[in-house]
């Protein structure tokens, strides 16, 4: 557990990130993702999200939240896990924290080992460390896709039906700043 300064530090810290966010995710690139997410969703059953904070809501730094926490919190919110087959995958990323983590509902997590989970985040935050985060999102959807394909084909183009919206959701939390 943190002291008060630790969390204050923090604090300070993930609002301190939401300077760069559009810098790291410019509006094109979000557009790009967005594009791409829906052309490959007409490929497979599943459904992938994109959500980006800078820094977490007060009140997740205030418990000591990890990232982890969040974005299983925002897999829920954001209904990822609401898919018919069980595959949905969330790609959440918190730039405070320099924090990288994949949800991946039971059905498609099933479908990768651990350790191929953690090398497809081991590429993004490759790509991200030298300020390539287009590259790095579009690789890591392209792999996710390829496996949604691979184990959930979409067998009729009948039935192409997206639940979810396919614009990356990116996070602000200073007061009058949203985006």
């Amino acid at each position: 557990m943190s002291n008060i300064f630790q969390r204050l530090a923090r604090l300070v810290r993930h609002r301190w990130a939401e300077q760069h966010l559009r810098k790291a995710l410019p509006p094109a690139t979000l557009k790009e993702l967005e594009l791409l997410i829906a052309k490959s969703e007409l490929g497979h059953t599943g459904q992938v999200r994109i959500c980006v904070e800078a820094g977490l809501p007060w009140s997740y730094i205030w418990r000591d939240a990890t990232a982890r926490q969040r974005a299983l919190s925002q897999f829920a919110k954001l209904h990822v896990w609401d898919t018919e087959h069980n595959n949905g995958a969330l790609i959440y990323l918190l730039l405070a924290d320099h924090a990288i983590e994949i949800v991946a509902d039971r059905a498609l997590d099933r479908t990768m080992s651990a350790e191929q989970w953690q090398t497809l985040i081991s590429d993004m935050q490759s790509a991200f460390q030298g300020g390539h985060f287009s590259v790095g999102l579009v690789s890591a959807l392209e792999r996710v896709n390829r496996q949604l394909q691979a184990h959930f084909p979409r067998r009729s183009a009948a039935n192409t039906q997206r639940n979810l919206p396919d614009a990356p959701v990116v996070q602000r939390h200073l007061p009058g700043r949203s985006r």
